[in-house]
């Protein structure tokens, strides 16, 4: 979050009382002054951020422990610190004048921390928490959406953004830290907001960042591979995932088995767990699955992306509508309404509220809609080989002329899978530009090199239908070379063709050698289809 968080207007126990309400399981031990009738008003692991009466947590970090800052901290108004007993020994050489509260992992009783300080505000709301590795950010829209149609206040945190009821920020993570999230479940509470949807990204539960909510309903897409530059195997990944579905992070469950990962999920979680599979999963995932997504017969109302979602042994259903392209929309519509349905909704309340179309920045938006004018021009953020390979399937069906893909992947991130998002694109694609995502500290070329190389291997191995597989270098000219190329193959005798950009989907920053550039790809394309269109080519 920014060093200014937002906080609800009113919060604080005493520090004696905070001491004492904490586990036996993660003891505080005190240090310094005596802490007396001390009121801890609220709770930041960035001294920056610290205002009069905070608890600054002074961690250790990747390159320095927060200890360093604890003079700046105090200055600003901290009364008391959490640290370690590296933290300790250093404010002993440098002689804080407050209260020290020493953990063995004070990260990892932070989130009581703060929700103590705030109040438990969770607990006085409805808590729908998503996790997987893809389609987080759309099931978080589809559930929140359809909570407002439904006339409820809600607040939402994920990748694009935070609400709280109408008020958007733009979220620096996924998850935040834990400090921020309960502040900003606080101010949620303050301001009257039935429920809050999120998005829970591995990284904050292995770092202890949604210690201290309990959801009401917690949610499973899928499992593929992402983040190994940050856990150990996918048998790490996997394990952080899980640990939302146990009674300390959650009260219900529903997982989609249609991966590996999501059956054995949903036999090793501790909570009341319901499971989702969709038809195309295979028998595997169907038979034992207690609800199954299935296109909707044919003459059933509801038009295109309606589908039937059926409760194998009572025979009940919901019929539903997909408003977005791929059946892994299908999935995390499904997933959505079960949510619904665990928190009380009615099925009729479901079907209607579910029946308003999700605004959903950055997955699969159109940006330009197609026609003798030029190319379908279409926004995703899909960035795993699974991702890709969905996304790219799902327009295939609906693209009568070429699909052309322009795919980067980041840098200083697991690089295991950019050969794999590289093959995964030229197995679907037609024509493969790739290009630079956020190349941070490496040198751009080699990551592309690095896609280029699975795209190539694919094409040997699998012989699919690429024509072309381009390194098309920084993001910008990539972009406007596939419109190009798209616009020269389409118009009124010749079929559209569909221009996809993945990777970065509602970012708008690119990150290069430390420095974040105003970017996105939503403004290239329409830069792009400006610039083909003012230079004169015919169609």
């Amino acid at each position: 979050m920014s060093p200014t968080p937002l906080r609800p207007a009113a919060s604080g126990v005493l520090l004696r009382d905070l001491t004492a309400r904490i586990g036996t399981g993660s003891p505080l031990r005190t240090s310094g002054p005596d802490a007396g009738e001390l009121l801890v008003t609220g709770v930041t692991l960035d001294s920056r951020a610290v205002v009069p009466g905070d608890v600054y947590a002074a961690l250790p970090g990747f390159n320095v422990h927060g200890a360093r800052f604890v003079a700046d901290a105090v200055a600003a108004g901290a009364v008391a610190v959490l640290t370690d007993d590296t933290g300790l020994a250093e404010l002993a050489e440098r002689a804080a004048d407050v209260p020290v509260l020493v953990a063995d992992d004070p990260r990892g009783v932070l989130g009581a921390v703060a929700a103590e300080v705030y109040g438990h505000p969770s607990e006085g709301l409805t808590m729908i928490g998503i996790t997987g590795t893809n389609g987080k950010t759309t099931t978080a829209y589809l559930v929140e959406s359809a909570l407002r149609a439904h006339g409820q206040r809600t607040g939402l945190i994920g990748t694009v953004e935070t609400r709280i009821g109408d008020e958007r920020i733009e979220s620096v993570r996924t998850t935040p830290e834990a400090t921020d999230l309960h502040a900003l479940l606080g101010l949620m509470h303050d301001r009257g907001l039935d429920a809050c949807v999120m998005e829970v990204s591995s990284h904050a539960l292995a770092l202890h960042r949604v210690d201290g909510v309990v959801y009401d309903v917690a949610l499973f897409t899928n499992l593929s591979q992402d983040h190994l530059d940050f856990h150990a195997s996918m048998e790490d990944y996997f394990g952080a995932k899980a640990s939302l579905f146990t009674p300390q992070r959650s009260r219900t469950a529903v997982v989609c088995v249609d991966d590996a990962w999501g059956r054995r999920l949903a036999a090793e979680a501790t909570v009341p767990t319901t499971t989702l599979a969709t038809t195309t999963a295979g028998a595997d995932g169907a038979d034992g699955a207690d609800w199954v997504a299935a296109a909707a017969a044919q003459g059933d109302a509801g038009g295109a992306g309606a589908f039937t979602l059926l409760e194998r042994a009572t025979g009940r259903t919901l019929r539903l509508v997909s408003h977005l392209p791929g059946h892994f929309n299908v999935a995390n519509t499904a997933i959505a309404a079960l949510a619904l349905l665990h928190i009380g909704l009615a099925p009729s309340e479901i079907e209607a509220a579910m029946s308003v179309a999700p605004d959903v920045p950055g997955r699969m938006e159109v940006v330009a809609p197609g026609g003798p004018e030029g190319p379908r021009c279409v926004v995703d953020f899909a960035h795993t080989p699974d991702a890709v390979d969905a996304a790219l399937a799902a327009l295939r069906g609906s693209t009568a002329g070429r699909l052309i893909a322009v795919l980067g992947a980041g840098g200083d991130r697991d690089r295991g899978k950019r050969p794999a998002m590289g093959a995964a694109a030229a197995r679907q694609a037609d024509v493969v530009v790739v290009t630079d995502d956020n190349p941070r500290s490496e040198d751009p070329a080699e990551i592309r090199s690095a896609v280029i190389a699975g795209a190539r291997e694919a094409v040997r191995d699998d012989a699919p239908p690429v024509t072309e597989i381009i390194d098309g270098g920084p993001r910008s000219s990539a972009i406007a070379e596939a419109i190009a190329l798209a616009v020269v193959g389409t118009g009124e005798d010749r079929p559209v063709d569909t221009v996809v950009v993945l990777g970065k989907g509602h970012e708008k920053g690119q990150e290069i050698h430390g420095v974040k550039h105003p970017f996105d790809d939503r403004d290239a394309v329409r830069a792009a289809l400006a610039a083909v269109s003012s230079s004169g080519v015919t169609p």
